[in-house]
């Protein structure tokens, strides 16, 4: 991304999340444009939506930038397969260069299929593919596994593609922001969007009618080898927290709780990282997400000798567990 992108996603944000009125103002007349837009392209795409043999569940979100979705669907997988399903995942593979549908591999590069799609595969080993057209994706995951439940990685936008059950990721500390919509705020959709949807998830403190979502992680896992570390023995250490999600706040805050001393190096969403992004000119531990990590095991070992990413978990409540199962339930029954 060149500097003046990245100088304008900055400025968005701070319009977004900041007390940036005039600016906000300046882009407000666009905002209604785009509503006005999306509404027309949700009418036309829901006329046109392609059903499936088996139940399709979506997790998605209602505002641009990360909220703990990933997180989420490895929940989901984890499960649903405890529960008795057989599910299988589609992904958009945002970051990646493959544009064919594809189902993706262990082994699969994510500069190839998405970081995303990459952390999900190796750690639940659980049939996911990836393209652009998310009912072709999921047509080629029934013709070629055998799942009976769909999950689809982000996708609420994508109207075309029908669905039995949506669940929206909120961030907990943000909100909706500004409450408009993009470009002056970072909503795809208004709030009241979320009145349709059959759960809300909520990654931090959840308000009446949320659930829980916390995300967990306390062992820093090695770039290289198995080895593993507390958390807590780099507490008082000064380290470089690299970072290419869509919103690095969590991850700083993560590590300073812990007692970390960071030195921020913050990269665009699904940033393609080279060698020369690590290259550090002292032998300071760099720590990273697991979404970042999965494009750059293959640097050189001396470069990532001292790298560490941290795996997350995330955690529920139990009454969503519950919840979730009677709504498949009553799927397939009155399926």
């Amino acid at each position: 991304m060149s500097v003046a992108k990245q100088w304008l996603s900055a400025w968005l944000e701070s319009v977004w999340y900041d007390h940036r009125p005039l600016a906000r103002l300046s882009l407000s007349p666009l905002s209604y444009v785009f509503c006005y837009l999306a509404q027309q392209r949700k009418a036309k795409l829901s006329v046109e939506q392609q059903q499936f043999p088996v139940p399709v569940l979506v997790v998605g979100n209602i505002t641009v930038g990360g909220t703990g979705k990933t997180p989420l669907v490895i929940w989901l997988i984890e499960h649903l397969r405890a529960a008795g399903y057989r599910p299988g995942v589609v992904s958009r593979g945002f970051g990646g260069k493959q544009t064919a549908v594809h189902l993706v591999q262990a082994q699969d590069q994510a500069f190839e299929v998405g970081d995303e799609p990459v952390v999900i595969v190796q750690r639940t080993a659980v049939p996911l593919v990836i393209g652009r057209d998310r009912p072709a994706a999921i047509a080629h995951l029934l013709a070629k596994t055998d799942c009976n439940l769909v999950i689809s990685d982000d996708g609420l936008q994508h109207y075309r593609m029908a669905r039995d059950l949506e669940i929206v990721v909120l961030d907990g500390a943000r909100r909706f922001g500004n409450g408009y919509c993009l470009p002056a705020g970072p909503l795809r959709e208004k709030p009241v969007r979320l009145q349709a949807c059959d759960f809300v998830v909520t990654n931090g403190q959840a308000q009446q009618g949320e659930y829980t979502l916390q995300i967990l992680g306390k062992n820093l896992q090695s770039l290289v080898g198995t080895e593993q570390r507390a958390l807590s023995l780099f507490q008082g250490q000064s380290v470089h927290a690299v970072t290419g999600i869509g919103n690095p706040a969590r991850f700083f805050s993560r590590l300073t709780s812990a007692g970390l001393s960071l030195l921020e190096h913050v990269f665009p969403d699904h940033h393609a990282f080279t060698a020369k992004d690590l290259s550090f000119q002292d032998n300071l531990p760099i720590l990273m997400t697991e979404k970042d990590a999965v494009k750059c095991r293959n640097f050189p070992v001396d470069m990532i000798k001292n790298a560490w990413y941290l795996p997350i978990e995330a955690q529920l409540d139990t009454a969503f567990a519950e919840h979730l199962l009677q709504r498949l339930k009553e799927l397939t029954v009155h399926g």
